[in-house]
This record gives C-alpha cells, structure tokens and sequence, in this order.
C-alpha cells in the first residue's frame, strides 16, 4: 500500500511539472507574440512593462531583451536600448522575431552612436559574412579601419565597395580622401571626381578636389572648389579657411581677411585646430596689412587656448615694445605715405640730404648724400638706405640683396635701418662690407628726435 502511495504522489508531481511547461510553452510565446503586437501599434510603454515581467521570470529570453531593446529605440532611449541588445548578443539565439542580420546592423550602430568602434567593426564583418555581396557592410567596415587609424585597411575595404556597387559615391569619396592622405595625388584625384559625378551634391568631396589643386597653385581653381565645399556644414569652416589661405598666396591681402573672419565667426568651436589656424592666418594678414592692433589681437587668443601654437609667443614678444613705444607703433602701422615720411625724417636726422625715395617689399629704399662737409671742394658721399619693417629675424639675404644694389648703383656706403633684429649670417656678411645694420633697439633711438604729430599733420 505505501508503495503505491509513492507511486501515485510521483506520477502527481511529473503531471504537475509536464503541466507547467506545456503552460509555459503556450503562455510565454503568446505573451512575446503580444509584445510584438503591441510594438507595432506603437504602445511601447506596454511593451516594456510586459517585457519586463517576462525576464523576470526567463531572464534568457532573446525575443524579450529583444523587443524590449526595440521599445527603447522607438522611445528615443538608445543606451537602454544598447543594453538589451547587448544581453542579446550575450545569449546569441536568433530566428523568428529577432533575425540576426537585422538585429547586427541595429546594433553596430548603436556602437557606432556610443563610439564604440572595436565592437561595431566586429558586427560589420559578422554581417559580411552572413550577407557577403551587401556593398554598404564593406563601405561601413572602411570607415571604422579609417578611424582605428588603419588607412591600409580602410583602402581595401573602399575598393571592395566599389566592386561590388560601382556607383557608390562615398566610397569613391572616402577612398579618395585616404589616397590623399597617403600622398597618391592623382589616384585621389580621380576617386574625388568620380564622388562628384556619381553625387554632383557631394560637396565633402570638392574640398579634397581643392586640397589637391591648392596644393598645384591652381588658387582660382582651388577657390572655386572650396566654395561649393562650404555647403557641407561640417567643412564650411574648413573651406573658408583654405580660402582665406588661397588668397594670401595670391597675396591679395584684404580679401584673405574677409574669407578668415567668416571663418572665425562661422565657428562652433573656437579651441579648435581650424579656428587656430585661421585665426593664425588672420594675424598674418593683418600683420601684412599694417594692422598690428588686430594681429596681435588674434595672436593674443591663440596664445590663451595653445601657447605652444607655432611662433605665437615669439610674435607677441616681437611686438612687445608696441605696447610701451608709441613711435615704434607708428613706424610698423602707419599708411605708406606717412611711413615715407617718417623715413625721410630720420635720414635727415642722421645728417643726409635726400635725393630720392622708393618703397620696396616691407619698407622703403632712400639715395642720399651727406648734407655737408668741412671741405667745400670735398665730394660728398652717396648712400644708399633701406627701411625695413618687419618682425621677422632679417637673414643674410637682405643684406646681400643690398650690397648687390649698392655696386649696381656705384655706391659705397649704406645703412639698414630695422624694426625687428639680424641673424648672426646677416650681421657676420655686413662686418666685411661697407653696410651698417641698426636693429630695433637703435631704429628707437633714433625715432626718439623725430615729431610724429608734425609729420601726420603734413601728410
């Protein structure tokens, strides 16, 4: 009797536990059948209250972290959704509602959005090889090589693409714009204007196109290029700069400085390396152009976001003295007809009568002779002096510029007179010529006699 006592409770508990999972196998697929429903109808609060009970009780259930991922996407709540897709992943049970490739593509950019590059390249070579022949898992393989810093990679990932879809512009762009990096001029070049006739609306690609023929000293070209590329916002800035760039090599000065402070005022960003060398570029124009309260005034914020950025430190310390000398100040910005002046009163100052005056690149050139002489019978002597300003260390160069100019002209003494100081080439050339070089300090000196208000009122 015991005997079948036992018998009869164990036969109870096998109906009992084969109830429980045939309800199991009924009720729970049922309830991830609703929740798709539900996700469907867009009531995704239901979706992850209900998905939220069903892994409570089967924490390994794919089509619920699945679902429940996708209700968090459709509520704008990408790194919850992040999670549930990483679960997913964890457990690696696909079909039916959760189809792997389609679950892999969600989920590399959701990687990609979260910069995770390692893991989303891992799903898009997954998906390359579930679905080899899809042209835009490559394409998208490619970027992620290129941003691990693996060009090589991302080259071969590119010319996959292509092979596949002939016609796939950003592949032909991307592609382009690593063989220029790479230095392979023309092989970018080609890539760049297949972008551009595959997608005439490519603009990323016209600013590589103009990179290259900048790069030739085809500046109108290269203009042209970068203004097209200044319709992609991520390059506007860019664009700008390249063409404020472009014009200063055609040295046309006051356009440059148009270009550069659209550049700076376009800006998001005003740390960024862009915006530096903009600003950079702005300085120079302004130095170029006689406004040194400006230049200084942009070297002044470059050096407050990057003081190692090229020669900022060494061009505020140059125009130092600007702060503490008004007639420093006034010789380096003046217009050139008072600067003329200026130089003509300081020649006079020094004891010469002047015959004739002249500007040259960054000064002028004055023919002089001695105003008098002890001796009436005693001819007076020529010479020959240049005005110089810049801040730029002088090299030897100038000085032999001069003494060249000096013989050509039968000359055989001359002075140059600077605003900044000589290299040690420029001082040792001169030490065996018939040339004087008075530096910064003694231009100073000798602007201390000379009445600036008087000369401004006479121009």
């Amino acid at each position: 009797m015991p005997f079948i006592i036992i018998l009869i409770v164990i036969l109870g508990i096998a109906i009992g536990v084969i109830t429980f999972f045939l309800i199991k196998s009924i009720i729970m697929p049922q309830k991830v059948a609703t929740l798709s429903t539900l996700l469907k109808q867009g009531k995704t609060a239901s979706v992850t209250r209900l998905a939220k009970q069903i892994i409570a009780k089967e924490p390994r259930n794919v089509e619920a972290h699945y679902l429940l991922g996708q209700a968090y996407l459709a509520e704008n709540k990408p790194e919850l959704a992040l999670m549930e897709f990483k679960t997913v992943n964890q457990i690696g049970n696909f079909g039916g509602i959760c189809p792997e490739k389609q679950f892999r593509k969600t989920i590399a950019e959701l990687y990609k959005k979260f910069r995770q590059p390692e893991e989303a390249l891992k799903e898009y070579l997954l998906l390359i090889k579930l679905e080899g022949d899809n042209a835009d898992y490559y394409y998208k393989a490619g970027e992620l090589f290129e941003e691990r810093d693996r060009p090589d990679k991302a080259v071969n990932y590119y010319r996959k693409t292509i092979e596949l879809d002939s016609r796939h512009s950003m592949a032909h762009y991307r592609l382009g714009q690593v063989l220029y990096r790479a230095k392979k001029p023309v092989e970018a070049k080609n890539e760049l204007e297949l972008a551009i006739k595959l997608q005439p609306d490519n603009f990323k690609a016209y600013f590589y196109i103009g990179r290259l023929l900048k790069e030739n000293h085809d500046y109108i070209g290269a203009l042209h290029a970068f203004e097209k590329a200044q319709r992609d916002t991520e390059f506007k800035v860019k664009a700008l700069v390249e063409r404020g760039a472009c014009y200063m090599s055609m040295n046309s000065f006051e356009s440059a400085i148009t270009e550069l402070e659209r550049a700076v005022k376009s800006a998001e960003n005003d740390s960024s390396a862009e915006i530096l060398f903009g600003r950079y570029f702005l300085a120079m124009c302004y130095e170029k152009t006689r406004n040194i309260d400006k230049a200084i005034e942009n070297w002044e914020f470059i050096y407050s976001k990057k003081s190692t950025f090229k020669d900022v430190a060494e061009k505020l310390a140059q125009y130092q003295e600007l702060r503490a000398d008004d007639k420093v100040k006034d010789f380096l910005t003046v217009s050139m007809p008072e600067f003329l002046e200026i130089c003509k009163a300081v020649a006079m100052n020094m004891g010469l009568s002047i015959r004739e005056i002249a500007e040259i690149p960054n000064g002028c050139q004055i023919f002089a002779v001695e105003s008098d002489s002890k001796w009436r019978n005693i001819r007076k002597m020529p010479k020959l002096i240049r005005f110089l300003r810049v801040a730029d260390l002088i090299d030897d160069s100038a000085v032999r510029s001069m003494h060249e100019e000096m013989k050509n002209l039968s000359i055989t003494r001359g002075v140059i007179v600077a605003s900044s100081n000589f290299s040690r080439k420029a001082i040792e050339f001169a030490e065996t010529r018939p040339i004087d070089l008075l530096n910064k300090d003694k231009l100073q000196g000798l602007l201390k006699n000379i009445n600036l208000a008087e000369i401004s009122r006479g121009t």
